[in-house]
């Protein structure tokens, strides 16, 4: 999309209405009897304690130094840090950000902001892209910037086919990589700069000047407390700091990468294009059927590492309702959809929903 200002698509409001007043009643009643909240509760704040315990204690590990001269110990705490800080973010900065962790506007965004801080990205640049974006314009190419690579792969059937795509099975994954050392350096500026221009920032009631006084500081505190002074108080070489940093970022970016594109770029999922007067022939919830996978629905274990980020359907279709719930409300969605013939795209693992992936990126690079 040019930067130029934002043109919305509409979704047809009379297709597929029904199953998204049902499945909304069945949810809403599913609350109601059991009166209990659609925001978080202990699950979450217990989460809140061990994750950002699993990326901060072994960055003050490495701040004592009693492992500078053991790199494979060394690198491995970066490591480490690299799997707190994807759970921070899967669990933890997702459901903030959307304000469902708690009841108080005020709290959501307290820790949305700080988790993003310590990730080195902006809270309001994450939100255009994700809330606004992406869980608007599901898989819709030009509008939906988690398919959008840059030109750099080939994530939908309506972008251009380019002849190195025919590699990107392989390469794809030391890219997913770079996601969040992108965000760490250079995306968050350029991407103020375009949502300013595109007037998207009105949609978090925010200016330009604000947010990027705001991301200057951000950084500044950013770097110097984890890059400026590892290398100011340890015995060790700065480039090691330096490499340590990028390989917990890398991994990092590597586990965000995988989660979301599961979710989304697989052979179930559809990628439809409105038509001349900018329209959908399906209305927003249906929208998100038909582009929406879960995966590994039986695996607790990771269910609880992503934040629930396995029920992908589930947190399209209710967003604002915390990821605790979404187990149960499986239960409920896949009952309703198959009621109205509707598709609930899951796959039963997590590594077949990478193999099927991989069929996709394989698929999308064939001429």
């Amino acid at each position: 999309m040019a930067e130029t200002a934002f043109n919305p698509i509409r979704f047809a409001s009379d297709v597929g209405k029904e199953f998204g007043a049902e499945v909304r009643r069945r949810v809403h009643d599913y609350f109601k009897s059991n009166n209990i909240s659609k925001t978080g509760d202990y699950r979450i704040w217990l989460k809140a304690i061990i994750l950002p315990l699993i990326y901060l204690i072994p960055f003050a590990i490495i701040l004592t130094g009693w492992f500078s001269s053991n790199l494979l110990v060394f690198y491995s705490l970066w490591l480490i840090m690299g799997v707190g800080l994807a759970g921070c973010g899967l669990s933890l900065m997702h459901d903030f950000c959307h304000g469902s962790a708690s009841k108080k506007k005020s709290v959501n965004f307290f820790f949305g902001e700080l988790i993003m801080s310590l990730s080195a990205g902006s809270a309001t640049n994450w939100k255009i892209q994700h809330n606004v974006l992406h869980h608007t314009y599901t898989n819709i190419d030009g509008y939906d910037e988690d398919i959008d690579p840059g030109g750099l792969m080939r994530f939908s059937p309506n972008q251009p086919k380019k002849a190195f795509y025919r590699y990107q099975i392989f390469y794809a994954w030391f890219l997913y990589g770079l996601l969040t050392l992108y965000w760490a350096t250079t995306k968050d500026f350029s991407f103020l700069r375009k949502y300013n221009k595109k007037g998207l920032l009105k949609t978090q009631n925010t200016t330009y000047r604000k947010e990027v006084t705001k991301l200057i500081f951000q950084k500044i505190v950013y770097y110097s407390l984890f890059i400026a002074l590892p290398i100011i108080i340890l015995d060790v070489a700065w480039w090691h700091v330096v490499l340590g940093w990028a390989s917990m970022h890398f991994l990092t970016g590597l586990i965000l990468s995988c989660i979301f594109q599961l979710a989304h770029v697989m052979p179930s999922t559809e990628f439809p294009l409105p038509d001349e007067n900018s329209e959908l022939e399906s209305d927003q919830i249906v929208h998100q059927m038909l582009t929406t996978a879960n995966f590994a629905p039986t695996n607790r274990l990771l269910s609880w590492y992503v934040g629930g980020l396995n029920y992908q359907i589930e947190h399209h279709l209710f967003p604002n309702i915390c990821h605790v719930h979404y187990r149960e409300l499986s239960k409920i969605v896949k009952a309703t959809a198959e009621e109205f013939k509707l598709p609930y795209h899951s796959e039963p693992t997590f590594f077949g929903a990478l193999v099927s992936h991989g069929k996709m990126l394989r698929q999308l690079s064939s001429f």
